[in-house]
């Protein structure tokens, strides 16, 4: 399978889950997470890069530990045995059935079934880069970082054929047009916003970056209901209240892609309004 992320966006809106979809007795970044987001009809799925002491990367948002893993350390200073022994903890704290797994499990599960959003790539772009090209998926993996030079730099050198997009939050300093400069397939943005008021998501500038050919990605995820990601156009809403205030005003805005906490109901609503697939 040809894997094409523009040409993808040309034919539907694409559906990120956020580090899969977990829930009930299945957590977040598990293999677990992974395969039920597939099967819920996300087109991507987002995961968190970790390392072990034996230099083993593992999927784990880092500093998580005590959340996910009830354990107050850092895997980071574990060996691979050590961490064999680890275990995933549901919402009520309680220990499940589910290890962490390795990066390389987590490609060989969805190698030609989905894109893959590897994020904290900037901490082990040469291990992360082997990895992915061992595993020939160079095509399928999507990363973001935010737009600070010494990022970028690490894009150009290690992974400057794997499409990516910058982080812009609010306004874009001139972020666009100095990216369009570097050996950087730079395929579109992630835009966060606060307000809808926002420089980033005034209809000008999602126009400016489709006529230059970028994608334009939306979160409705809500790590903190205080801290909007999309101007409050989130899945709590699209779920408590009415969708069409959340899901549906991201998609009427433009956004090719849309990361969610909530693949199936978001997939579901697409489907049902006949907002999934773009019209030709």
């Amino acid at each position: 399978m040809k894997f094409d992320l523009k040409a993808t966006a040309k034919e539907k809106i694409i559906i990120v889950a956020h580090r899969g979809a977990a829930g009930g007795n299945i957590p977040c970044n598990t293999l677990s997470a992974y395969e039920i987001a597939i099967r819920h009809g996300a087109d991507m799925v987002e995961i968190d890069v970790n390392k072990s002491a034996d230099d083993t990367l593992f999927i784990l948002h880092p500093k998580m530990e005590p959340i996910h893993l009830n354990y107050n350390g850092c895997i980071r200073d574990m060996t691979d045995e050590e961490i064999s022994k680890l275990r995933y903890v549901n919402y009520d704290r309680t220990p499940t059935e589910h290890g962490l797994c390795t990066l390389d499990e987590a490609l060989k599960l969805m190698k030609g079934r989905c894109y893959i959003n590897i994020d904290k790539f900037w901490d082990y772009p040469i291990e992360i880069s082997k990895a992915l090209r061992k595993h020939d998926m160079m095509d399928q993996v999507i990363i973001k970082t935010p737009p600070k030079k010494n990022f970028l730099e690490i894009i150009e050198e290690y992974a400057y054929e794997i499409p990516y997009l910058p982080v812009i939050g609010s306004v874009d300093n001139g972020v666009h047009e100095y990216i369009k400069s570097l050996n950087i397939n730079y395929v579109g943005a992630e835009l966060v916003f606060g307000k809808e008021s926002d420089e980033i998501a005034q209809d000008s500038y999602l126009e400016k970056l489709h006529n230059d050919n970028k994608l334009i990605w939306a979160n409705s995820i809500l790590y903190n209901y205080k801290v909007p990601l999309a101007g409050g156009h989130s899945d709590d809403i699209s779920l408590s209240d009415d969708p069409d205030k959340g899901w549906g005003w991201l998609v009427n805005k433009g956004f090719d892609i849309i990361q969610t906490d909530w693949p199936l109901a978001l997939n579901l609503y697409l489907e049902q309004t006949g907002k999934k697939y773009k019209k030709k």
